[in-house]
Order: structure tokens, then C-alpha cells, then sequence
């Protein structure tokens, strides 16, 4: 029988970097399985990860902009995917574990709230102990997207170090992980400039003059740079001077777009919408529990979880039928 994750294996000992992960030297999964034929055990994450419905509801999550009429507004769906994207092309240039990269950058946001960050913000001043989506992502694959008699998704720990490790003062383990970290980064302030820019938020001759240059020349610049100062190294980083350039381009952001008062005022609709929803969901956990496959009887735990878990749609959709009376259709 044709064995293709031996080889694979193989190809990664013989041709990646000697500071690559290797998929047959992970740590491994918290109940061992027996392994794939086909896939090395980052392959497998990656697909269980696309495959989960926390990945599909980012379709429909806000990246920056709440409910935005232009179709061509990123959510948070295409950033998952752009960080993919940037992320696989550090790794193949630097031949570290491309497989392990890709399952990192397409699990890392899953824990994203409804709503953007004025979402995390919301549901971090009500839950007792905080959210930080990171720490949610992490949850949805170890504890959340429950099935077939399986605890969570059962990833390798790898995997679950870079989703838990992409953002906050914990750095990730890996290469690998250290890519994504700086390649989410990469991808929004990139692509949430192009959308403020949309937006008429910003004009182009607002950017600061070092960053003012299109869009995939920015992006090129970028990558080139992450690759030739980390080959080969024990860290991934960019170049002092890029690195500056990058940090002046998000705080511009900051300051221009994220706490834009124009921007925000949807924004304090969203505190009220998801406060109504959490206080009710506290109040009847049964409601909460019937949506989400845990043995679980914390009533803030389950509102927490299950707030995050939505689409922007589907909280409007429950606030409505929650909170605001329904048309009378006759006898």
C-alpha cells in the first residue's frame, strides 16, 4: 500500500532546514492516533481545521468594519486566508515546515467574536477572567468543535503553541509559529489600510511617508525583508528599519482607523447588543447549552462560549428575536 506521509517525512528530514519542525519529531496530540497513510500530522491539522465549522463561520465575522455594503471589504475569513498565503511563502523561503505554518495561520483567529475586536473588547469587560481571542481560538480546537465522539480537533501541540502564541507576551516555540505571529501582522495593516482607504476614511497621501507606496509593493517589501534578515537564524524578525516602518504604519492605524470616531460608532451598538445577550444567556443557560456539545454548567462559561461562536449576523438575528417584538401574522 502506497505510504505518501513516509516519504513526505523523509522529504522534510533530507531538504528542510535543520531549525525546521519536523512533522514525524511532534511533540503529538493529547490521545494518540494512529497515523495517516497520506498526511503527515500537520496536514492533518490543517484539514481538520478547514473542515471544523468554527472556520466556516469566519466567512461571516467582521475583520474591521461592521456590516460593510461593498462586497470587496476583507472579513475575517480572507485575512485567515491572506495570513495563510504570506505565511507559506516565509516558510518555503526560509525551507522551514510549510504544512505546519499553514495549519498555524488558518487556526489562529477561529476564537474571534462576533463584531471584531469591539466584540473582544465587550465580552473581555464581561466575562470574570477576560477574553483574548487567542485563548478562545485554543479552546475552539481543544474543547469547542466536539464531534464524533472527539474532544475538540485532538491537534498536535505544535499547531495548538502557534494558534495559542500568534499575539500577547508569549512567544511561539516554533519557527513556524514566529512566522504567523509577524505574518498576521503583515496582512492587516496591509489590507485594513486598502479597506480605510475604501472606506474614505483615509486618503493615500495620509500614509506615513515611509510606508506610502502600493499596496503589493508594501506586502513584497515586507516578506523580502522577514526572509533575508531571518535566514537561517534561531528567530524570525524583520530588519530594525522595516520593523520601524511596519510599527508606524499600525499605529497610523490606531490612530486614524480603529479608533476613528466615525468607525466606532457602530461599535457602541455592539457593546449593548452583545451585553443584552450575555446577561441573557447568564440567566438561562439551558438556551446557551443547547447550542454548544460540552458537559458544562458554568452559566458565564457557556454565554462566553457561546457569544463568541457567532457570526455578526447570527447575534443580530438573536438580539432581534430576543429583544424586539415580532410582526403578528393573524389566526
Amino acid at each position: 500500500m502506497v505510504n505518501t506521509r513516509q516519504y513526505q517525512e523523509e522529504f522534510e528530514e533530507k531538504y528542510l532546514s535543520p531549525l525546521a519542525s519536523k512533522s514525524r519529531n511532534s511533540v503529538g496530540r493529547v490521545v494518540p492516533e494512529e497515523e495517516c497513510s497520506l498526511r503527515t500530522a500537520f496536514q492533518r491539522d490543517r484539514d481538520r481545521i478547514i473542515h471544523c465549522n468554527a472556520f466556516r463561520r469566519l466567512k461571516h465575522k467582521t475583520q474591521v468594519f461592521i456590516s460593510p455594503e461593498g462586497d470587496h471589504y476583507r472579513t475575517r475569513l480572507t485575512h485567515t486566508l491572506e495570513v495563510a498565503q504570506i505565511s507559506r511563502t516565509v516558510a518555503r523561503a526560509l525551507w522551514l515546515n510549510e504544512d505546519l505554518t499553514e495549519a498555524i495561520a488558518l487556526g489562529h483567529d477561529l476564537g474571534h467574536t462576533p463584531f471584531g475586536h469591539g466584540g473582544e473588547r465587550t465580552l473581555d469587560q464581561l466575562y470574570p477572567s477576560g477574553f483574548r481571542h487567542n485563548e478562545q481560538s485554543l479552546r475552539v480546537v481543544d474543547v469547542l468543535e466536539s464531534s464524533l465522539g472527539r474532544t475538540g480537533l485532538n491537534l498536535t501541540w505544535e499547531v495548538r503553541d502557534g494558534i495559542a502564541c500568534h499575539t500577547g507576551p508569549k512567544m511561539p516555540a516554533t519557527l513556524e509559529g514566529e512566522i504567523v505571529r509577524i505574518c498576521d501582522r503583515i496582512a492587516y495593516v496591509n489590507h485594513d489600510l486598502e479597506d480605510a482607504v475604501r472606506a474614505g476614511l483615509i486618503q493615500p497621501k495620509d500614509l506615513p511617508s515611509n510606508c506610502n507606496i502600493p499596496r503589493g509593493q508594501r506586502i513584497n517589501a515586507m516578506v523580502k525583508d522577514l526572509v533575508e534578515y531571518s535566514y537561517g537564524k534561531q528567530r524570525i524578525s524583520m530588519s530594525p528599519e522595516v520593523s520601524q516602518a511596519t510599527a508606524s504604519l499600525r499605529q497610523f492605524l490606531f490612530e486614524r482607523v480603529y479608533l476613528d470616531a466615525v468607525a466606532k460608532v457602530e461599535e457602541r451598538k455592539v457593546e449593548g447588543l452583545l451585553s443584552q445577550l450575555y446577561e441573557y444567556y447568564v440567566m438561562n443557560p439551558e438556551t446557551a447549552k443547547g447550542h454548544i456539545d460540552i458537559e458544562e454548567d458554568d452559566p458565564q462559561l457557556l454565554a462566553k462560549d457561546y457569544i463568541a461562536g457567532m457570526t455578526d449576523r447570527y447575534a443580530l438575528c438573536e438580539y432581534q428575536r430576543l429583544f424586539l417584538p415580532g410582526r403578528w401574522e393573524g389566526r
